[in-house]
């Protein structure tokens, strides 16, 4: 298994955020979250991720329990709707970054960040900098630089939120087929419930510090508080009525 959540609660100033998540992810699978904002999918991942310290339970990675390991020597990468770029650095030298700090040779660095740049549509923006470059592009240089260093683990929160539905579409049809090639199992955390029935190898849904998961999409869309069949009805009415 690679990722395994165990019992993780916390709280903000007295109130109760997580309670008593349990997940097991297997490799090379994407798991989404789907919930309202406030219901702690951020602040499960930031806890996954080591960025917050949870009150009780245990994180497991590759069966390891990773608790006591700071951010930077847990092999995973977090992923927000912002894509934080340096702005100091072009797009080649933004995906490179991972690399060099694990100082890797400069000819495998260029080989490396050359056919990735080729493989996110980025090849002729390489030398530009974040100001001159759309929502989208931000985050495929985004997406290049955690794939760049091939983590065991990525963590998605709502990272097409801010992208126009057609930039959006694309990313997803990316991010399915990167994740793929590269072996990489990930939860992604959204709102959007066609998106996490489109991510998605399993489901899970959150509401009010609780997780529930679901051992099959069909299972998710039948439940009707993820609202899933409701919307399915909503977009076949439509479609009827076009």
């Amino acid at each position: 298994m690679l990722l395994q959540t165990e019992n993780i609660s916390h709280s903000y100033n007295g109130e109760s955020v997580l309670k008593n998540i349990n997940i097991t992810l297997p490799f090379n699978n994407t798991c989404s979250i789907l919930g309202k904002s406030g219901c702690g999918k951020t602040t499960l991942l930031k806890i996954i991720a080591g960025i917050t310290i949870q009150d009780k339970g245990n994180v497991l990675l590759n069966n390891n329990n990773i608790n006591k390991q700071p951010p930077s020597q847990r092999n995973i990468v977090y992923m927000s709707q912002e894509p934080l770029l340096f702005p100091h650095l072009n797009v080649f030298d933004n995906i490179a970054f991972g690399l060099r700090v694990r100082k890797e040779p400069d000819a495998v660095i260029q080989k490396k960040v050359v056919n990735l740049l080729e493989q996110l549509g980025l090849a002729s923006q390489r030398l530009k900098m974040q100001q001159q470059l759309s929502g989208g592009q931000k985050q495929r240089v985004n997406f290049g630089r955690a794939l760049i260093v091939n983590p065991p683990l990525m963590l998605l929160d709502e990272p097409f939120g801010n992208l126009d539905a057609h930039t959006r579409a694309d990313m997803q049809l990316l991010y399915k087929n990167m994740v793929a090639e590269f072996k990489i199992g990930s939860l992604f955390v959204t709102h959007d419930v066609k998106e996490a029935i489109l991510m998605a190898d399993s489901i899970g849904f959150m509401e009010a510090g609780n997780l529930h998961t679901y051992e099959n999409k069909q299972a998710f869309i039948n439940d009707e508080k993820t609202g899933a069949q409701a919307e399915i009805n909503f977009w076949k009415h439509k479609q009827v009525l076009h």
